[in-house]
C-alpha cells in the first residue's frame, strides 16, 4: 500500500467527498483486514435521553434545526435555558434496573453479529462510564443507578460482549456540551461549537484538549481490550486558516450553521499515539475528518451506490431513531438482510443500531429481528463472513455477488426466488464448477448458453430460507 495515498470518491447523496488516507502502521492495516472479515456489528445509543424517548443530545443544541428542535420533549419548558436544565436533570432519575448486558450480547451473537460499538459519551457529555473528570455520569451519586453494583455500564457491556467473542468498540463524542471548557459559562451558546474564541482564550481550549485526552485514556486503560475507538462530532477538527475564513467545513444542507467558525484542534495524532501505546492494535475512526486517524469511513443511514476501494461501514438504525423511542417502527428482517447483502457485496460492513430503553431493556421487536436475522445467517453466513467484492457486485436489481478472499469460491445472492431458470452473464464457470444452494446438499444443474450461464433451481429449494437465497459456486 502506498503511504500517503489519497482516494476521493463521492459516497453520499449530498455529493460530499470523502478522502481516505491509509494508516502507515502495517499492524493497523492488517487489523483492518481482520475487521473487514466481520461484516456485521451492533451500535448502541443509550443515555439519560432514553427516559424522554427523544433524539440523543441534539434537543439541547441551540441551532434552529427542525429535526432537533422538533424532537424536544413537549411541555417541559417555555424557553431554551429551562429546557436544558430539565434535560440535564434527567441524570437524577436515570435508573435502568433491567440492565442485563449478557442478554444483549447473547441476542447479538444469535444474530451473527461479530462486533459492537457502545456510546460511552454522546454530545450532551453524559458519561456512561466512571470518568473521574466529571460528575455528569451514570456512576455519580446524583444518578439513582449509581448504587447498583453494575452502574459502570460501559465496563459491564464491554465485558459481556467480549465474553461472547465479539470485538468491542467505544463510541466517544469529541464535543462535550456539558463541559465548561467547551460551552464556557462566561458566554451564551449559539451553536454546536465552542462559544468563545479559541485564539483569544487558548488556555480554556487547552483545558478541553486535556479533558478529552484524559477521558479517552481512561477508556483504553481501565476497560479491558478495546478493538475500535469510534470518534464522533467531526466538526471538532483542525482547520486551515482558509477553511476557517470561508467556513467551508460548517455547511449542512446548504446552510452555514457555525456562527463562530474556528479551528478546533485537539491534537488527535498525539492522542492516537498515546492510546496505541496501551492498545497497539486499536482501530481509530475519526468520523468525517480526512486523515490517517480515520481508519475506515462511515456513511450514515445510507448505502453507497457502488463498491468502494477502502475500508468502510454503513451505520444505520434498526428502527427510525438512533435512540430509544416508545412504539418505534423496526425494519423487517427481510429488509435488514437485503441491506446486509448489498453492503457486503460492495465491500463494506454493516453496523446496525438499536437504542435501549430507560429501564435498560431492548424493545421486544429488536430481539425478534435479531433472532430472525440469526436464522438466515446460520444457513447463509458462509457467503458473508470473510468475503470480498467480486469483479461486479450485482447483476440486475435483485442479484448480488461476493467471493472468498482467494477468489476460488463465488456466492450468488438472490433477492427473489427464480420462477424459471436463472440466467447470468456476469459469472464465468468451468467444466469443473459445482453449484449448490446453501442449506442444501443438492447439486444444481447448469449449462453454458452463449455468453450466459443457465442454472436450474428446483422449486423445492425455496424452503431452505425465507428470503435471499444463496448459491455457492466452487471449482
Amino acid at each position: 500500500m502506498v503511504l500517503g495515498l489519497c482516494l476521493t470518491i463521492t459516497i453520499n447523496s449530498n455529493a460530499q467527498h470523502s478522502q481516505y488516507y491509509p494508516d502507515p502502521d502495517t499492524a493497523i492495516q492488517h487489523r483492518l483486514e481482520e475487521w473487514k472479515d466481520l461484516k456485521f456489528g451492533l451500535l448502541m445509543h443509550w443515555g439519560t435521553y432514553s427516559q424522554w424517548g427523544i433524539v440523543e443530545s441534539w434537543s439541547i443544541c441551540p441551532e434552529d434545526l427542525g429535526w432537533a428542535t422538533g424532537a424536544r420533549k413537549k411541555g417541559v419548558a417555555d424557553n431554551y435555558q429551562d429546557y436544558v436544565k430539565a434535560y440535564q436533570n434527567l441524570q437524577t432519575t436515570f435508573n435502568p434496573v433491567k440492565f442485563n448486558p449478557e442478554k444483549w450480547a447473547e441476542a447479538a451473537k444469535i444474530a451473527g453479529m461479530k462486533y459492537m460499538v457502545f456510546t460511552t459519551k454522546h454530545h450532551d457529555g453524559f458519561c456512561m462510564f466512571d470518568s473521574k473528570y466529571t460528575d455528569y455520569k451514570i456512576t455519580s451519586p446524583k444518578t439513582p443507578f449509581s448504587t447498583n453494583p453494575r452502574s459502570n455500564v460501559a465496563k459491564e457491556i464491554f465485558s459481556a460482549f467480549r465474553n461472547k467473542g465479539l470485538w468491542v468498540g467505544a463510541y466517544f463524542s469529541k464535543p462535550d456540551w456539558s463541559s465548561d471548557y467547551y460551552w464556557w459559562k462566561n458566554f451564551p451558546v449559539s451553536d454546536r461549537n465552542p462559544n468563545y474564541s479559541i485564539p483569544k482564550y487558548p488556555e480554556q481550549w487547552k483545558k478541553f484538549t486535556d479533558f478529552t485526552h484524559n477521558q479517552i485514556n481512561e477508556l483504553v486503560s481501565d476497560y479491558g481490550k478495546l478493538d475500535i475507538l469510534w470518534l464522533d462530532g467531526g466538526w471538532v477538527r483542525k482547520k486551515t486558516d482558509e477553511e476557517v475564513k470561508t467556513n467551508l467545513l460548517d455547511v449542512y444542507e446548504g446552510v452555514r450553521w457555525a456562527r463562530n467558525p474556528q479551528s478546533q484542534d485537539i491534537d488527535l495524532p498525539r492522542l492516537v499515539k498515546e492510546v496505541r501505546a496501551k492498545q497497539p492494535k486499536l482501530i481509530v475512526v475519526d468520523r468525517d475528518v480526512p486523515g490517517e486517524q480515520q481508519n475506515y469511513l462511515t456513511p450514515e443511514q445510507e448505502i453507497p451506490k457502488e463498491g468502494l476501494p477502502y475500508p468502510w461501514e454503513t451505520c444505520m438504525t434498526m428502527a427510525t431513531s438512533w435512540s430509544y423511542v416508545p412504539h418505534d417502527t423496526y425494519k423487517p428482517a427481510k429488509e435488514i438482510i437485503e441491506k446486509l447483502v448489498d453492503i457486503v457485496s460492495k465491500g463494506g460492513n454493516y453496523l446496525l443500531n438499536i437504542g435501549p430503553g430507560p429501564d435498560g431493556e431492548l424493545d421486544s421487536n429488536a430481539y425478534t429481528r435479531l433472532k430472525e436475522i440469526g436464522a438466515w445467517i446460520n444457513v447463509n453466513g458462509e457467503g458473508i463472513y470473510g468475503s470480498r467484492m467480486y469483479k461486479v457486485f450485482k447483476e440486475g436489481d435483485s442479484i448480488r455477488y461476493t467471493q472468498s478472499k482467494d477468489g476460488k469460491t463465488k456466492y450468488i445472492f438472490l433477492f427473489g426466488f427464480p420462477k424459471e431458470k436463472l440466467s447470468l452473464s456476469e459469472i464465468a464457470l468451468s467444466k469443473k464448477s459445482v453449484l449448490q444452494m446453501l442449506g442444501s446438499t443438492k447439486k444444481l444443474i447448469w449449462k453454458q448458453n452463449g455468453n450466459k450461464v443457465e442454472i436450474e433451481v428446483p422449486a423445492s429449494l425455496k424452503k431452505v430460507t425465507d428470503y435471499v437465497w444463496v448459491i455457492k459456486v466452487t471449482g
